[in-house]
């Protein structure tokens, strides 16, 4: 009987574990790839010749590149993420609270106009009157409660 040793390639299962494995870290890689390009990009500090720098040193040597970029420039990459998430969300929220005002604006003219015809129908205002005041709720002049 001859001693025949296994390798742990050998097996099935731990040749799919390691596939996995090193299919993960080719994603994990092109992540980071993704990222350095884009910080280089979004960073306002870096002069055009510096983005133009880095990006052919990460394009030309790609491994390297990212690496020393990392080493020399990672860590303020997470605070340029921050800044640039915080000015989106402040973008929203003011884009949100100018929809929201307008919104609110036509509210309210839809709710004068309602109370106004119910005065009408109580006869409590004339024809001429409720016409008066309508336009100055159409108009953006009446008064708001």
């Amino acid at each position: 009987m001859t001693g025949m040793t296994y390798l742990a390639y050998d097996y099935p299962l731990l040749s799919a574990l390691l596939t996995m494995l090193v299919f993960f870290l080719w994603i994990m890689w092109f992540i980071l790839l993704f990222r350095v390009i884009v910080d280089i990009v979004r960073d306002d500090s870096l002069s055009g010749w510096a983005k133009t720098g880095w990006m052919v040193f990460t394009i030309v040597l790609p491994f390297l590149g990212v690496f020393v970029y990392v080493i020399a420039r990672g860590r303020n990459m997470g605070s340029r993420e921050l800044a640039q998430a915080r000015a989106q969300q402040e973008a929203l929220d003011s884009y949100i609270r100018e929809t929201a005002k307008g919104t609110g604006e036509r509210t309210s003219s839809v709710d004068e106009l309602a109370r106004l015809s119910e005065i009408k129908a109580r006869g409590d205002i004339s024809d001429e009157e409720f016409r008066r005041a309508k336009e100055l709720v159409l108009s953006g002049h009446g008064p708001r409660s």
